[in-house]
């Protein structure tokens, strides 16, 4: 029977009313004060599922109420904590030319610490302007044993939080200097929202994988990798990420959460004989290895890369165009992430050096009627298909929500993390980040929704159409891509950059369509989003891992193809190496 200690984790929530999530309902129950005690002892035992579970949280809690009685006496004590516990089992096999190159089994507990000094509307987290790289930078993730041993965690959870303690009032003096000598800052909300504690728990995700299977299904993946003396470099590999996850703050809220996925990694690459590099991938992602496509499926996907890439190699480069194009659904979606979605991270906004794309957008048209944008970290699968960007919690403790960001066109919603900006005062639960990173805004399932759509067939007709309006004889479809980078800042250009693997020409006259290679994807926002002029009726989805200011997340992006009557492309870099002398042995 697991022991809860019902006399720390009520010191903490007694004056608070709390949200407690029920897993039956799917909906959160509100709490008062009143009845918060009944509730602790008699229903919340029953979400408490392992023993570890009662230590972790045990140690962390009994930490975290005595640095915030112990400290209130100081000069400068802190007004908030929270300790963000990571219990990680990541698997990792890889295959290389048909050969099992690494099969690792690593385990990691890890501590992210939130301490915060001053008030929720100027703390030590205030942007210091004039400083590069200051929103979600820090780094704050400190080792924990591993054993289960309540006297070494508290130990370990004591020391990182005197330390990070001293750092947070040596931040908050520079931070007051700072203010003092700068002009008045063009945003004044707060730095720090208040929200609503919850109280949530899972069961811990159990792990069973037989690994000699997946070895053998790896090295047949690789060895269709290498089949060919043109294929230079390549890789298969798996990796399954099991993390348990502990968030405890000073406001009440206790959120434990059983995080699975796992990944299946193709990547092969070749060199054309004017030395540009050409990579291609494949990516299968699931909730669990289970859930995985089957070896079949696998392997015909290697087959088809191999036959890609064998096209790609002896492709015409593409000269620098403007006009008419297709994304796929894939391509839109990545084009949405880069360019629209980093610019409604509402974080953005308090800095002073980025441009602040949309900060003076809101109920404008910025799109076609016709689309609308969603982001959904509420929903982890669509149309069947698995969604990476999917949680129920994120990573300040806030309930994952849905939000709209363009309604039919027009500008509505940024997406939110604690950090508050001018009249969006609270979090819309899109606080992310890596461990070991301090929160920001971030993407999760962006959607690209259509209320006017063709057949996919219909939409090609739709381009060619465009083309012969432009006196242009082909126009561009852009299958797969890599992915891109966007710049937001006020120094420099705010452009675009979307690197695509897969292009081909569509003919006007009916000749067959063409691949090409050597183009990336380029533009500015605004220009770019008014030249939509149609979609079609299907729906594809990118899952990948996006990196910014706090570090890689995973995210999905999903959208019906999309034709743009306008668009950029450029050379895309390239090696001026030759490819290798002798062949591969």
């Amino acid at each position: 029977m697991v022991k809860w200690q019902y006399k720390n984790s009520f010191s903490v929530i007694k004056d608070f009313d709390v949200q407690i999530y029920s897993n039956k309902t799917g909906k959160f129950m509100r709490l008062t004060k009143f009845i918060i005690t009944l509730y602790i002892l008699f229903l919340i035992p029953k979400l408490i599922y392992s023993e570890t579970n009662s230590i972790i949280l045990d140690a962390a809690r009994k930490e975290l109420t005595r640095t915030m009685e112990g400290l209130k006496e100081q000069q400068l004590p802190p007004y908030y904590l929270s300790y963000y516990i990571y219990d990680s089992n990541v698997l990792r096999i890889e295959a290389v030319n048909g050969k099992i190159l690494k099969n690792s089994d690593d385990k990691s507990r890890t501590l992210d610490i939130d301490l915060r000094v001053g008030s929720y509307k100027f703390d030590n987290t205030h942007i210091v302007r004039g400083e590069a790289f200051n929103m979600g930078s820090q780094r704050n993730a400190y080792d924990l044993p591993l054993d289960d041993n309540e006297t070494a965690l508290r130990n370990a959870i004591w020391f990182a939080t005197d330390q990070h303690y001293k750092k947070a009032i040596e931040s908050y003096e520079r931070v007051l200097t700072n203010t003092t000598i700068k002009v008045q800052e063009e945003d004044t909300s707060a730095d720090f929202t208040k929200e609503k504690p919850y109280i949530y728990s899972e069961e811990p995700k159990k792990l069973n994988i037989n690994k000699k299977l997946w070895e053998e299904r790896l090295r047949k993946i690789s060895e269709i990798l290498s089949s060919e003396k043109w294929l230079f470099k390549n890789k298969t590999y798996l990796t399954i990420s099991n993390v348990m996850k502990y968030f405890i703050n000073s406001e009440g809220s206790s959120i434990t959460q059983s995080e699975m996925r796992a990944n299946v990694i193709l990547t092969a690459s070749t060199k054309a004989d004017d030395g540009m590099a050409l990579p291609l991938y494949k990516v299968y992602f699931a909730f669990s290895p289970d859930s995985l496509p089957d070896e079949n499926t696998m392997l015909n996907g290697a087959r088809q890369l191999v036959k890609t890439l064998s096209e790609l190699k002896t492709a015409s480069v593409m000269n620098t165009y403007t006009g008419p194009a297709i994304l796929s659904g894939e391509a839109a979606g990545v084009f949405f992430h880069e360019i629209f979605g980093h610019r409604v991270e509402g974080h953005r906004l308090k800095d002073p050096d980025n441009s602040q794309t949309f900060k003076n957008f809101i109920n404008t048209k910025i799109l076609p009627d016709f689309l609308s944008v969603i982001f959904d970290p509420t929903i982890n699968y669509l149309n069947h298909f698995p969604l990476s960007g999917y949680y129920k919690f994120d990573d300040e403790g806030v309930p994952a929500q849905k939000i709209e960001c363009v309604e039919n066109g027009v500008f509505k919603n940024f997406l939110m993390s604690r950090s508050p900006v001018e009249n969006f005062p609270v979090s819309n639960g899109h606080g992310r980040k890596q461990a070991g990173m301090s929160a920001v805004s971030r993407q999760s399932n962006l959607i690209v929704e259509t209320t006017k759509s063709v057949p996919v067939d219909t939409l090609k007709e739709m381009l060619k159409e465009e083309c012969r309006k432009q006196g242009l004889e082909f126009g561009l479809f852009f299958k797969k891509v890599e992915g891109g980078f966007t710049f937001t800042s006020r120094s420099i250009p705010n452009s675009f950059n979307v690197n695509p693997l897969i292009v081909y020409k569509i003919y006007v006259d009916g000749k067959p369509d063409e691949i090409v290679r050597g183009v990336d994807l380029i533009g500015t926002p605004l220009t770019t989003f008014s030249n939509i002029i149609a979609s079609a009726n299907n729906l594809e989805t990118f899952n990948g891992i996006c990196g910014a200011e706090s570090g890689s997340v995973p995210v999905s992006a999903s959208s019906p193809n999309l034709l743009i009557s306008r668009i950029e492309v450029q050379k895309k870099a390239k090696s001026q190496a030759k490819p290798p002398i002798l062949d591969a042995p």
